[in-house]
């Protein structure tokens, strides 16, 4: 299973080592669609790479009694890129909280450092109705919201379950040291550098001191980015604001709760959740790839799941990790085109399209490519 002598530098022309993770649910059928993609590039394309599959969340638990099973970390350390499915399912939820299919993602996060979370909110302009706001609100709606992903409350210590005053008492910690959030802080930053050199820093420094340290830092990150404009806001009012005036916003950044639920927010504003991609970026530009939506398992198998986010998180993966901007514009056209036909998956149908299933979809993009 493992990749060997793989070198890290990105240079054009070399082989691509990528590792596919389908994992569960609907995870396998969304990927089966993103992998007939990578295979035109291959074929058609002059994209030299190789893929290798390895189980993780619930279906590494099934194959080696884990979720993040030993051989899928060797391979995903070896490799250049990462594109993963989802994971969870309910036939899970009885397992021991250290072997539930979450846990293999948060140790996939943890194990390569993957701190940097990109999760843009884009509208296409094909599918403003499939919005819940109207379409004057979210017309041209282009946000990338940069969310820390190996701090904070998911992974803070100390955590349990305990006993207190003869009840049973949970607690979590939300921490974060000074140079984990300077470090998203410059991720935010240099991305905005590259759009409209906006960022808004979401917290909750009213009320906790975690959010006091992190606003403090992102002021003295600032000082080194004088072009770009930082602004603050509450995380209740950025909520709001995402469904009153979401175009306000060019990068926000904020820690990993927070973004955890904001971006789902701002997934909705697009017509679909299941319509965003996302990156996930260690320090040097390795990441891992996949759609922001779940494993769905109340749909799996039913090829019914829309495939365009684990597509377009293609994209992302050949943009930000394969030094392959051309084609990963050329897979966003091909998305565009597919919308322009008027193809639809169930979740964002509307009246006078046309309802396709997975593959369908997936074959759709692959004859616009």
């Amino acid at each position: 299973m493992l990749i060997k002598d793989i070198s890290f530098n990105k240079v054009k022309n070399m082989t691509h080592n990528i590792a596919i993770l389908p994992g569960d649910g609907i995870g396998p059928e969304i990927i089966a669609e993103a992998v007939k993609v990578i295979e035109f590039l291959r074929q058609h394309a002059g994209f030299d790479a190789t893929m290798t599959t390895a189980p993780v969340g619930g279906a590494g638990y099934d194959a080696a009694g884990k979720p993040l099973p030993d051989d899928t970390l060797s391979l995903v350390k070896a490799c250049d890129a990462i594109l993963l499915g989802a994971v969870g399912g309910p036939q899970y939820e009885a397992l021991p909280r250290e072997m539930r299919p979450e846990r293999g993602l948060l140790g996939l996060r943890s194990e390569l450092a993957l701190f940097s979370n990109l999760r843009p909110a884009i509208l296409y302009p094909q599918l403003a109705d499939a919005s819940s706001l109207k379409p004057e609100i979210v017309a041209g709606l282009d946000i990338m919201i940069v969310r820390e992903l190996t701090g904070g409350i998911y992974f803070g210590q100390p955590r349990e379950i305990t006993e207190k005053d003869g009840e049973r008492y949970a607690y979590n910690t939300a921490g974060y040291k000074e140079s984990e959030i300077e470090r998203i802080g410059r991720s935010a930053f240099d991305i905005a550098m590259k759009r409209d050199k906006r960022v808004c820093s979401v917290d909750k420094a009213n009320v906790l001191e975690v959010s006091e340290l992190w606003r403090e830092v992102m002021e003295n990150v600032a000082k080194d980015y004088p072009e770009v404009e930082l602004s603050h806001m509450y995380v209740d009012n950025a909520a709001m604001q995402l469904v009153k005036w979401p175009k306000q916003f060019d990068v926000m950044v904020t820690s990993n709760l927070f973004g955890d639920v904001l971006s789902d927010c701002a997934a909705m504003l697009t017509g679909s959740i299941g319509m965003l991609p996302s990156a996930s970026l260690d320090a040097n530009g390795k990441g891992m790839y996949e759609p922001i939506h779940g494993s769905a398992p109340d749909i799996a198998g039913m090829g019914v799941a829309n495939p365009l986010a684990t597509i377009l998180s293609v994209a992302m993966m050949l943009r930000y990790s394969l030094n392959e901007e051309a084609l990963a514009q050329r897979i966003e056209a091909a998305v565009g085109k597919v919308l322009d036909q008027g193809l639809r998956t169930a979740d964002i149908m509307s009246d006078g399209c046309t309802e396709v299933n997975t593959m369908a979809m997936g074959d759709a993009v692959v004859a616009a490519l």
